[in-house]
């Protein structure tokens, strides 16, 4: 059997055991906030057999044309941009478009939190929730402090711990493999990761494995001291983390770099990023006071009078050049997501911030071993 129908085949297997018990022709909609990768069909008809999908609205920095292909042409597909999706009536009257009827929806990076007043005010109670998948989103729903519907997180369960490291080795993949592209490797540099959650953790451990000289610089003094007894130099300051840095690693997901913090960065240093730009970076301040030189589809250059360094994908998370593969690991957390779906529709949660149990986590990892826990060695 040709490779790639078996993992389809595979995929499909597993999002339909996940979604065994949850109920037929469901009657809540749903709107889909997703990285249209080419390996998202199998997660996507999971989410079907739960809630038919509505409305599709794919991040157009993570967005493959051939998945885009072959979705289903009954799926209204729109682009995200943030800008437009904020305009005052603009989402409401996206999902009014697709139909009436109760609908959730499944957010990547908090697009709909600024709006969560907004559609619960048109909609009422056929506004049922929503489920977030990052941690930077989840940080901006937290910011809210009083939720109208069920906001339901899947950014620190223990099923994403894999993806987390995983999503970290491929940054560090791609970054090595755009620096090859200038004749530059990573031996005899001095990387800096600012942010060590679980990607930044990956990132920083394994440049350290690969002979590069790497500090680590958090907001979070807690994290710090965890960096520290994983053995590296933590700087005090931002200032000191980037003085000698000649690569930057940029892992918070709530704008790692901003106004003057460019100014600090060493001349001739490479800046990557693990997020979309608008969550990692002030591009907007980048721009005002910089010289935007594109050197090639990977590279820009941001030149002042007497400074300069250069930007990587065009601050774009890097690993999307290269697929953002994680192989089948991702579909752990896709397979809460689909659970989490089923039960905001269920009337599981009330209106607040949850998320689900250990015991449905251990039953979507038991399906998940069924399927994967061979054939991945």
């Amino acid at each position: 059997m040709h490779g790639d129908r078996f993992d389809q085949e595979v995929a499909d297997s597993y999002f339909g055991r996940v979604a065994e018990p949850l109920p037929k022709d469901p009657a809540v909609r749903s709107v889909v906030v997703t990285h249209l990768l080419a390996d998202r069909q199998p997660f996507l008809d999971g989410v079907s057999r739960v809630s038919p999908i509505a409305l599709l609205l794919p991040k157009p920095k993570s967005l493959d044309p051939g998945a885009k292909a072959r979705l289903d042409p009954k799926i209204r597909v729109e682009e995200l941009r943030r800008s437009a999706l904020h305009e005052e009536g603009f989402a409401a009257k996206l999902i009014a478009d697709c139909g009436g009827g109760p609908f959730v929806v499944l957010d990547v990076g908090g697009y709909f939190a600024p709006l969560l007043y907004e559609l619960h005010g048109t909609f009422g109670n056929e506004f049922v929730g929503v489920v977030e998948d990052t941690e930077n989103g989840l940080q901006k729903y937290e910011a809210l402090g009083d939720w109208p519907v069920p906001v339901v997180s899947v950014a620190r369960s223990p099923l994403k711990n894999a993806e987390d490291y995983l999503v970290g080795q491929s940054i560090v993949f791609s970054v090595e493999a755009i620096l090859r592209e200038r004749s530059a490797i990573f031996q005899g540099r001095r990387a800096t990761v600012i942010g060590y959650g679980k990607v930044g953790r990956s990132i920083a451990s394994l440049l350290f494995s690969r002979g590069v000289s790497t500090r680590v610089y958090d907001v979070d003094p807690i994290r710090m001291t965890e960096a520290m007894s994983h053995g590296f130099e933590v700087p005090a300051t931002l200032e000191d983390a980037l003085d000698l840095a000649d690569l930057v690693l940029c892992a918070t997901g709530n704008l790692s770099l901003t106004g003057d913090d460019f100014r600090l960065i060493r001349r001739g240093a490479y800046i990557a990023t693990v997020t979309s730009s608008d969550d990692e970076l002030d591009l907007h301040a980048l721009r005002a006071s910089y010289h935007e030189e594109p050197l090639s589809n990977h590279f820009t250059r941001f030149s002042s009078q007497d400074h300069y360094f250069y930007l990587l994908n065009k601050g774009n998370a890097v690993n999307f050049l290269h697929g953002a593969a994680v192989g089948p690991f991702i579909n752990l957390v896709q397979g809460e997501i689909i659970v989490a779906v089923r039960e905001i529709c269920g009337a599981r949660f009330g209106p607040g911030l949850g998320e689900l149990g250990q015991g449905d986590r251990r039953s979507i990892a038991k399906v998940w071993l069924d399927h994967y826990g061979s054939w991945v060695r």
